[in-house]
């Protein structure tokens, strides 16, 4: 680790290690302006907003009734479909993340993985990418937990049940208000765009990879 005050490394899975796209699972399974319209950042549909009840903890078969009762039988269905096929929402790992990972655990830096997700569906992407299981030391999931980010309970638990102090931590996230909420307790927190421009952000802090 060099003179680095960075001792270790916590990723978030969507968007940072993970690619996530909902369009991947529906798109040729559901009408196009269906599908437009869930995938838009203004979904009319709610499935965003659903799914972030089952990131908290809620189970599907709870949820559930509250889509039919809002949405209709029709989106309904689509939901239930998404959830019952959420590996297709799941491409990829983004490019050069492995390899970070790997070069980071190399160098004698510990990595780790904090994740707003369902406890169903977690296991997804440990089955479809098991490189997650291999190189990451331990996750936290929210939806095991029954926390959230941006909330502080859940970073402060991530450090202490990995036994590292919050100074001498990197986060990185693809969502401003998590970024911001490592920040609050102490952590490095940096809001994620890629792989390249993670090592350099990485390297501005000390890590020599």
């Amino acid at each position: 680790m060099a003179d680095s005050p960075i001792t270790d490394v916590i990723f978030d899975f969507c968007g940072v290690l993970l690619d996530w796209q909902v369009r991947a699972c529906l798109e040729g399974r559901f009408p196009d302006d269906v599908v437009d319209a869930i995938c838009a950042d203004d979904d009319p549909h709610g499935f965003f907003r659903y799914e972030d009840r089952m990131d908290a903890g809620e189970d599907f078969d709870r949820i559930w009734p509250d889509v039919v009762r809002e949405q209709g039988g029709e989106i309904a269905a689509v939901f239930r479909y998404y959830i019952d096929h959420y590996g297709d929402a799941l491409p990829r790992m983004l490019p050069g993340m492995e390899q970070l990972l790997r070069d980071l655990k190399a160098h004698g830096y510990g990595v780790w993985g904090l994740t707003n997700w369902s406890h169903e569906t977690i296991h997804i992407a440990f089955d479809k990418y098991p490189v997650l299981g291999e190189l990451l030391q331990g996750t936290v999931v929210s939806g095991v937990e029954k926390m959230h980010k941006p909330n502080a309970d859940i970073y402060e638990l991530a450090l202490s049940r990995f036994g590292l102090e919050a100074d001498g931590c990197v986060f990185f996230d693809d969502t401003a208000k998590n970024v911001a909420g490592a920040n609050e307790v102490g952590i490095h927190g940096l809001l994620f765009s890629g792989a390249v421009a993670a090592r350099d952000s990485l390297a501005g802090l000390g890590v020599r990879l």
